[in-house]
C-alpha cells in the first residue's frame, strides 16, 4: 500500500467516550491520504461499546477477509459491576429499570451465582447492541424509544472470576469469552440470579487471543505470521501457488504447529490453514481427501 499504512492488522487502543466507527474512520482518512482516489477496505475487528475501552483491531487491505476467524478466539475482558440497579443499556448510562436489596451479597454468593455462567449458555444481548433486528442494529431503534426484543444467541464464558469486592457497592470482575458475548448481560444476568440487580460501570478488553492492548495512543501492525498465529502453517512453492491458483490441490505435507496455542479446554475455532509465500500469508487452505485446497486467496499478500 506503501506509506505509513500498510495491509494487515493493528492493535490500537480505545479510549472511553470514542466509537469503535470513529477509531476505523481515522484511518480510512489516513488511507486516503496516501492513495487519493484508491478505496482500500477498513474495518474493526468486533465493536467495543463508547462507555467501554481497551483493544480494538482495525483490519486494512485485505485483512477485512480475516474477519470471520477472530470471532472464535479467547477475547478478555476486565469489568466493574456495580449491584443494586440494573440498567436498560446494562452500563451507567442507562435509565434504572430494577433496583434491589444487596445487603446480603458476599463474597461466597457472587462466586456461586458467576460459576452457573461458565461454559455454552443462551444469552440475550442487550437491546442496545450492535445485533441487527430487520437490517437494522438494535440500539437505532432503542434510541429512537422502540421497544427491542432479541432472541438468545448461544455464546461461551471460559473462564471468570471476582477480582476484588468492594461490598456492598461493586466488584472487579475478569472473564475469557468467545466472541459475540455480552459482559453486560452477564452483569445483568448476575444481577437477576442474586435478585439484587447490576450494571457495568466499566469495561475494558486487555486481550483478543495472543494479542494484548497496546495502551493509549500506540498502534502496532501485525502482518506475516503474527496474523492468525492460532492456525498451522504450510509454505508454499511458486508452483503450488500456481496449481491453487487453478483450482487444484497441493500437499498435505510439510504442515508446521501453529505459532499460539489456545487456552486448554477453550473450544477449536476450526482455523483454516495459513499458506506463506515469500514470507506473506497468501492463501488460507483446508485439509479435504488428504490434500490442502485454497479456500481464500488473499492477493499481494499480507
Amino acid at each position: 500500500m506503501g506509506g505509513k499504512l500498510s495491509p494487515g492488522i493493528y492493535r490500537v487502543h480505545k479510549p472511553v467516550g470514542a466509537t469503535s466507527f470513529s477509531v476505523v474512520q481515522r484511518f480510512m482518512e489516513e488511507a486516503k491520504a496516501v492513495q487519493p482516489g484508491k478505496r482500500i477496505p477498513v474495518c474493526h475487528g468486533g465493536t467495543l461499546d463508547p462507555f467501554a475501552e481497551g483493544l480494538l483491531l482495525v483490519l486494512v487491505g485485505q485483512a477485512p477477509r480475516l474477519f470471520e476467524l477472530l470471532h472464535a478466539v479467547p477475547k478478555v475482558y476486565e469489568a466493574e459491576v456495580v449491584w443494586g440497579t440494573e440498567t436498560d443499556t446494562g452500563d451507567l448510562h442507562g435509565r434504572p429499570v430494577l433496583q434491589g436489596d444487596t445487603a446480603a451479597l458476599t463474597p461466597g454468593a457472587l462466586d456461586a451465582a458467576l460459576a452457573s455462567f461458565v461454559g455454552w449458555r443462551e444469552q440475550v444481548p442487550p437491546a442496545t447492541s450492535a445485533k441487527k433486528v430487520g437490517g437494522e442494529p438494535a440500539y437505532r431503534k432503542a434510541h429512537r424509544g422502540e421497544a427491542v426484543e432479541l432472541p438468545p444467541s448461544r455464546v461461551y464464558l471460559h473462564a471468570a472470576r471476582w477480582l476484588s469486592h468492594d461490598l456492598p457497592r461493586a466488584s472487579r470482575l475478569w472473564l475469557s469469552c468467545r466472541g459475540g458475548y455480552y459482559v453486560r448481560s452477564l452483569a445483568r444476568d448476575v444481577g437477576r440470579a442474586l435478585g439484587c440487580g447490576a450494571h457495568l460501570s466499566t469495561l475494558r478488553r486487555t486481550a483478543i487471543g495472543p494479542w494484548e492492548d497496546p495502551g493509549l495512543g500506540q498502534r502496532v501492525w501485525l502482518h506475516g505470521r503474527d496474523l492468525l498465529p492460532w492456525a498451522r502453517v504450510r509454505t508454499l512453492t511458486d508452483a503450488e501457488v500456481g496449481e491453487l491458483r487453478r483450482e487444484r490441490p497441493v500437499p498435505a505435507s510439510g504442515l508446521q504447529p501453529a505459532d499460539w496455542t489456545l487456552p486448554p479446554g477453550f473450544p477449536d475455532p476450526e482455523a483454516p490453514i495459513r499458506g506463506f509465500h515469500q514470507g506473506c500469508l497468501a492463501f488460507l487452505l483446508r485439509e479435504r481427501d488428504g490434500a490442502l485446497w485454497s479456500e481464500l486467496e488473499l492477493r499481494g499478500g499480507l
